[in-house]
């Protein structure tokens, strides 16, 4: 089985650098980048769509049957936010992306990016984790085919790529210091791209996927 995959966040840095690796996948034959703007990018496998509002996705013209794998990488932080546009935008949007794409294909894997932290008991003190935890539950129970929860800790950014966040650019230098040190909360943009690729391809019985399984199903 060939990849057809969708790439929600390419113009992020967790979204670019999965988008890179499944464009020097083997495995992986189409992309489809969901973007509210256009990221240039030249490449035989890529195409392009342009939603500048997600709240219309369900009205969005087009024909997403042909993909078995969407790789979710589009959020926002929730610091400095109103709590109730941060839960709108982490929780409405990503379910009502989610439900459309089920609708389209029960098939598709369904890969999300939450992070480190996140709370699947939905009864934890911090509201970010709350909701990333609940967002992460519909997603697992929603119906698709397959569907896994990466959450990342610090991400190591993949060299070359342009959308790496100042704070990443700052602490690259130090990462094999890092890697040593917080082992269990650290892993490379790279094996997360790759971890979501082997898992399209492979299921594993584990469906939340810490720093740790990244790394090694990133390999």
């Amino acid at each position: 089985m060939k990849i057809k995959a969708i790439v929600f966040g390419a113009t992020g840095m967790v979204g670019e650098g999965v988008l890179h690796e499944c464009i020097n996948s083997s495995e992986v034959e189409e992309i489809l980048m969901i973007n509210r703007k256009s990221f240039e990018i030249k490449n035989s496998k890529v195409k392009e769509l342009i939603i500048k509002n997600f709240e219309d996705f369900d009205l969005v013209k087009y024909d997403f049957s042909n993909y078995n794998a969407c790789y979710f990488c589009m959020g926002v932080s929730s610091v400095g936010m109103n709590p109730d546009k941060y839960y709108h935008i982490t929780y409405n949007l990503t379910l009502l992306i989610a439900k459309r794409l089920l609708r389209e294909n029960k098939e598709m894997v369904f890969c999300y990016v939450s992070g480190t932290g996140t709370d699947s008991t939905e009864k934890g003190k911090i509201r970010w984790a709350r909701v990333k935890g609940k967002t992460e539950n519909e997603l697992l129970n929603l119906g698709f085919k397959d569907a896994y929860m990466f959450r990342p800790g610090y991400i190591q950014p993949t060299k070359g790529l342009k959308n790496a966040y100042t704070f990443y650019k700052i602490l690259s230098p130090l990462y094999p210091v890092i890697r040593i040190l917080f082992s269990s909360t650290t892993c490379t943009l790279s094996e997360l791209g790759k971890s979501m690729i082997n898992v399209t391809k492979h299921s594993t019985t584990k469906k939340v996927l810490d720093n740790k399984e990244i790394k090694e199903l990133g390999k």
